[in-house]
């Protein structure tokens, strides 16, 4: 598909699957608003993408600071048509030592953000003629499963599972789509340094990488897939589908 004409925000643009996601569509012409925490990695995305690529530094932790730089948005287009919320931290901590801050430090990033962006984005659709829209919010496979420390993390990628198909049903009235991918192990460092048995423990024989989860985005945004609906769908090569025991 070709996506020129199309405004696309992603956040956490600067990491390895939003780095991925921005190459992926800025490649079909789509015009990117990237946000992102790292405003030096932002500047030499820019000199990379030097037309149809915009950028906004944000903390997503400050709700007020999200908001100023949507409402900047907000006057420099008229519409986008799809949202990426990709940007997430990551707390793994005893669950008897994690404080409060904490807690609520993963939770705003992580399930607030979404939710913030996403109003934001369906008001400005709302509020235009487009006939179409995507929001994807990028979960984990940890969303049903975990390992010990994890609870914050967990908590937020549930809540991100729940609040799509929240959204789905609450957005029908509107020419929105909405969906979440849980990815599993996607590997966005040194891929040529993973061990054979990081790869043969997965079904599929390998480690994700990034690509797996933009392909699922593009399959996803077409406009002719728009029956998979309130969907959270898993991108982890079989792995939550294999069952081990010690």
């Amino acid at each position: 598909m070709d996506y020129k004409n199309y405004n696309i925000i992603i956040t956490g643009a600067a990491g390895g699957i939003g780095r991925e996601l921005v190459r992926t569509f800025h490649k079909l012409n789509a015009h990117i608003i990237a946000i992102d925490i790292d405003p030096v990695k932002l500047r030499s995305m820019k000199n990379v993408y030097t037309d149809r690529f915009d950028y906004k530094t944000c903390d997503l932790r400050d709700s007020k600071q999200l908001q100023q730089i949507l409402a900047q948005l907000n006057e420099s287009y008229n519409v986008f048509h799809i949202l990426i919320n990709c940007a997430g931290i990551s707390m793994f901590k005893d669950f008897l030592e994690i404080s409060v801050d904490e807690w609520d430090e993963t939770l705003a990033v992580n399930l607030r953000a979404p939710f913030i962006i996403s109003q934001f984005f369906s008001k400005k659709i709302q509020n235009s003629e487009s006939s179409y829209g995507r929001i994807i919010n990028i979960a984990s496979t940890r969303a049903t499963m975990s390992e010990p420390g994890s609870e914050a993390y967990a908590s937020s990628k549930g809540g991100i599972v729940a609040l799509t198909h929240a959204m789905a049903i609450s957005l029908s009235e509107l020419p929105i789509i909405v969906n979440s991918i849980s990815p599993g192990w996607i590997e966005i460092g040194d891929y040529d340094s993973l061990e054979p048995n990081d790869h043969e423990q997965h079904p599929s024989r390998r480690v994700g990488m990034p690509r797996d989860v933009a392909n699922t985005c593009l399959y996803l945004c077409n406009p002719e897939n728009d029956f998979i609906n309130g969907q959270n769908i898993v991108i982890d090569g079989g792995m939550t589908k294999k069952m081990i025991y010690t």
